[in-house]
């Protein structure tokens, strides 16, 4: 299964013990792994300037993903509707990508899974779908 992290869920996976280290790990090993250009853009911001991350370790992390499979920046954003703009990229990006689910804590993008061209579902919910 391809998978797509939203950059949340990157954020946690390398800040943090829990779930999304672990689920991490586990997609690396047993399925294919994906993120998006623009959730790498915003990853280095967000270590950078909230998490006050050194730039040697922001590099550490992007070239660890940069190992994997990267979605270029869509030509252009999703056409349904996300209270987020931002979050039509992602959606985009998981789409062109053929990500089979996308993975994220944002409720704007859960909000709209029902309408979503793919399955959208927070952490445990991919980990629960995952390990069945």
């Amino acid at each position: 299964m391809k998978v797509l992290f939203d950059t949340n869920v990157l954020v946690s996976a390398y800040t943090t013990r829990g779930i999304c280290a672990n689920l991490l790990r586990y997609i690396l090993a047993e399925h294919e792994f994906l993120t998006g250009e623009v959730n790498l853009m915003e990853l280095r911001y967000v270590l950078r300037d909230r998490f006050r991350t050194s730039p040697a370790l922001i590099a550490t992390v992007e070239a660890e993903l940069r190992d994997e499979h990267i979605a270029p920046k869509p030509m252009k954003p999703s056409p349904l509707t996300i209270r987020d703009p931002n979050d039509r990229w992602v959606l985009a990006s998981a789409v062109d990508g053929q990500a089979d689910l996308l993975v994220t804590g944002d409720q704007d993008l859960l909000a709209i899974a029902d309408r979503a061209p793919l399955a959208i579902v927070d952490p445990r919910g991919c980990w629960n779908r995952l390990r069945q």
